[in-house]
């Protein structure tokens, strides 16, 4: 199984190459571009024709650096804005040219969350919350064909919504019923909604499972701690990847913090991080 680890360029893609051969050099194979998550930012600042000159940098860089952009992850904003028709039609917009910039870096996957009319914390009209999801998922999944992109749709960390457990997300995905959408598990927001991430990826089975989230928290907050750092049972959750036989990438939605740390421990940290995806990758 190949690993993989976030990467967000915001501001600049000048030492794109530099950064992705560290990244490689580390032992990655692929890493997951996170910057359509955040919308104010370099990407979105332009029209399409200034969007693909950057994500052209993107990919020789990557192609240079010998890694592999594995997946990307979708317009994501805190706290959700999807409350109103203007909203929720801006968001699919940029979702739409998220999709065209994954397929640009040479990417099949994009990951996205549920879009949220009432919030994060509160779910008054679950019925209403699903017709909503349903409409804009079946969309954009439409979209998402024209540029042979599949949507990974995630898990959450926010049990009061409709849509948030693995289980649920499962049952969401199959209603879609289109091989261009299916379901991304995120462990740490397993662990948030009570849920064994192990149990998540035998119930989702290799089908449905098509990219991960990999990172721990204490069980209470999505914390997006450092395998082994919180409650996650890894080797269980290493053994059914490889019960179910996945064949995607490892891919860690973490990194090492270099507040007070010195060069050589921040440097001694990651290299420790990435030895241990191997090792949780290899079962």
């Amino acid at each position: 199984m190949r690993t993989g680890i976030e990467w967000c360029p915001e501001a600049t893609v000048d030492d794109a190459e530099k950064v992705l051969t560290e990244i490689k050099a580390l032992g990655y194979d692929c890493v997951d571009f996170q910057s359509f998550c955040h919308t104010e930012n370099i990407f979105f600042q332009g029209n399409s024709k200034d969007m693909q000159k950057l994500l052209r940098v993107v990919r020789n860089a990557a192609e240079h650096a010998g890694v592999t952009v594995s997946q990307t992850h979708g317009p994501w904003r805190w706290p959700p804005q999807d409350g109103t028709e203007e909203n929720r039609r801006e968001r699919f917009e940029k979702m739409v040219r998220s999709l065209e910039g994954t397929a640009m870096l040479g990417s099949a996957d994009m990951v996205i969350h549920p879009i949220m009319p009432f919030g994060d914390h509160q779910n008054p009209d679950p019925e209403r919350f699903m017709d909503m999801n349903l409409d804009f998922f079946r969309r954009l999944t439409e979209r998402a064909k024209e540029y042979g992109v599949v949507i990974d749709f995630e898990n959450m960390p926010m049990p009061v919504l409709t849509l948030a457990t693995p289980r649920q997300i499962l049952d969401f995905v199959k209603q879609i019923d289109s091989p261009y959408f299916r379901v991304c598990i995120d462990t740490g927001h397993c662990a948030v909604c009570g849920v064994d991430p192990a149990e998540a990826v035998r119930e989702t089975g290799r089908r449905y499972l098509r990219v991960l989230h990999v990172h721990d928290n204490d069980g209470r907050g999505d914390f997006h701690w450092l395998p082994e750092t919180g409650v996650i049972d890894w080797q269980s959750f290493s053994k059914a990847l490889h019960d179910i036989g996945y064949d995607g990438v490892f891919s860690l939605e973490t990194n090492v913090k270099p507040a007070g740390l010195t060069a050589e421990e921040l440097a001694d940290k990651k290299r420790k991080l990435a030895e241990l995806a191997r090792r949780l990758a290899n079962g």
